[in-house]
């Protein structure tokens, strides 16, 4: 009898990941698309909360401001998204608040000018304004960087090798708002996570079916079934003797925001007032930017993956920073207190899910913008416990960056310059990123303290950025170590996105990233 040689043949390289039950350009029917959409909004609403929990008390405002910040981040987001999927880089990413303005608004906050304001609402506001100045400036790099070409100049020089850290990170990097933040209330966290790797992983299987429920609605269900369970737990006061901290983390019932949130308020430009700009906030929040675009190229690529569609071309990805630009100015002009960057948490329920449809996350923009209307109702889903989120995020985060492991098919992985480039690339960006972050904890200074604040800001947030230092260190290496060796162009996998470098290339671009409207030919993609 022969041997079946297929037992022994390598896997074949897939432009496009298999398995997908939705690709972008694709959609579910209208109802799983909604029950889907509505899916998405819930997976988003965890930065949405945590950010302007961390930075509305410091500024001086309470309970109300904190749900008008909140309100006015959804609505933003809700905006951004639509624009983001309709004219942008046309992938089902969510776009929403980012961890990576949080040190610049901190600096910002903690300002001397603001010391001289007794009355809390009024130093919120003041504070408000500065950081909505200091997001327009920004902005303004951030369109120049995206609508001008000049980051589609740099990312053309990106292979297969130097994406795999960048993506890797952008899941792996955000790793302390995940199991840290679940370990804050154990008893609701872990039974969480169990729970929504059972009803993804297991069931699916047992159940033996070609497209399971419990597959693409776990995250539902699984914070529905905890919720309930918190619920319980607070109602039968098993946290009214637990220190604060715990209940903070663990109640249903003491985020304020339900009590707090108007029935009906719509979130308007300069709301809280004219914005005010100095120069030291701007150049701090352009350091934000800059790792915002980090971090929102390493989902946009993962986003691709998980959406069946073809590599993203250069110009695209460029057009959707471009957008992204656009959506900070947004932030500036409504005054949401951070700056916007593609999800990772939704960009990795695309690949739990298998539906990487466009339409999907447009709908769940529709969400969004509801509830950020009408603010009563989005408040009792606001108020879920934060470690229920920190236990999706253990598995979402893990999808995008094994996103990232699934580009190094494309790379020779038996060559000691791949091993050594993606091996160190890895580790001195989460080693650097650990360092700069634990100084600021333990100090409260970043390790770079020169006589110039804004400076040392900047610093502090490029090197917290573990995607950032990354992408860096990979980017280097690539371009420059062996260059000009006869079998570098393979071993990095370049020719494999070579056909993707120049938009008309291949013919399946068009399918998955052309503009609507046929607004191709009056904004052409090169």
């Amino acid at each position: 009898m022969a041997t079946k040689n297929d037992d022994f043949a390598p896997f074949p390289v897939k432009d496009q990941l298999p398995g997908v039950e939705f690709c972008v350009s694709s959609s579910p029917n209208w109802p799983e698309g909604i029950v889907l959409g509505f899916q998405h909004y819930i997976v988003m609403l965890g930065a949405t909360v945590i950010i302007p929990s961390i930075l509305v008390p410091l500024m001086g405002g309470g309970d109300v401001e904190k749900a008008e910040v909140i309100n006015t981040v959804l609505f933003v987001s809700g905006i951004n998204t639509l624009l983001q999927s309709l004219f942008g880089s046309r992938l089902p990413v969510v776009i929403g608040a980012s961890y990576a303005y949080v040190i610049p608004a901190l600096y910002i906050t903690f300002s001397y000018r603001f010391t001289y304001y007794l009355h809390p609402h009024l130093r919120f506001e003041e504070t408000m304004r500065a950081i909505q100045g200091a997001l327009i400036i920004a902005s303004i790099c951030h369109m120049i960087m995206g609508f001008f070409g000049l980051w589609r100049i740099l990312v053309r020089f990106l292979t297969p090798l130097s994406a795999a850290p960048l993506v890797i990170l952008t899941g792996v990097g955000l790793v302390a708002f995940a199991f840290p933040q679940l370990a804050r209330c154990i008893e609701v966290g872990l039974p969480a996570l169990i729970i929504l790797i059972i009803l993804s992983q297991y069931l699916p299987h047992l159940f033996k079916c070609k497209r399971s429920i419990c597959e693409q609605f776990a995250v539902l269900f699984t914070i529905a079934i905890v919720w309930a369970y918190a619920e319980i737990l607070t109602a039968a006061g098993a946290y009214d003797k637990r220190p604060d901290n715990t209940q903070l983390s663990c109640r249903t019932d003491r985020s304020g925001l339900i009590s707090a949130s108007p029935w009906v308020r719509v979130p308007y430009p300069l709301q809280w007032g004219r914005p005010s700009f100095h120069g030291s906030d701007a150049f701090a929040m352009m350091a934000a930017t800059y790792v915002a675009i980090v971090e929102t190229t390493g989902s946009f690529i993962a986003a691709s993956r998980f959406g069946s569609a073809t590599h993203i071309p250069p110009s695209v990805l460029s057009r959707g920073i471009g957008w992204q630009g656009i959506a900070v100015l947004l932030d500036g002009l409504f005054g949401t207190a951070t700056g916007s960057t593609a999800l990772v948490e939704n960009t990795g329920l695309l690949g739990l899910t298998k539906v990487g449809s466009r339409r999907v996350v447009q709908i769940s923009a529709g969400f969004m913008i509801f509830f950020s209307i009408f603010g009563k109702f989005g408040a009792v889903l606001a108020s879920i416990p934060l470690p229920i989120f920190a236990a999706v995020y253990c598995v979402l985060f893990a999808y995008v960056a094994s996103a990232g492991l699934g580009l190094l098919q494309f790379c020779n992985l038996n060559s000691f310059r791949t091993k050594f480039i993606l091996g160190f690339s890895i580790f001195i960006g989460l080693s650097v990123a650990q360092y700069f972050t634990e100084y600021l904890f333990i100090s409260g200074r970043g390790p770079v303290h020169t006589r110039t604040s804004a400076f040392n800001v900047i610093m502090q947030v490029i090197f917290s950025s573990a995607a950032t230092v990354g992408i860096m260190a990979a980017f280097l290496l690539d371009c420059t170590h062996s260059y000009g060796h006869a079998s570098v162009r393979r071993d990095s996998g370049r020719h494999w996105w070579e056909k993707f470098r120049v938009y008309h290339t291949d013919t399946r671009t068009e399918e998955f990233y052309a503009l609507p409207y046929n607004l191709n030919r009056f904004f052409p993609s090169f």
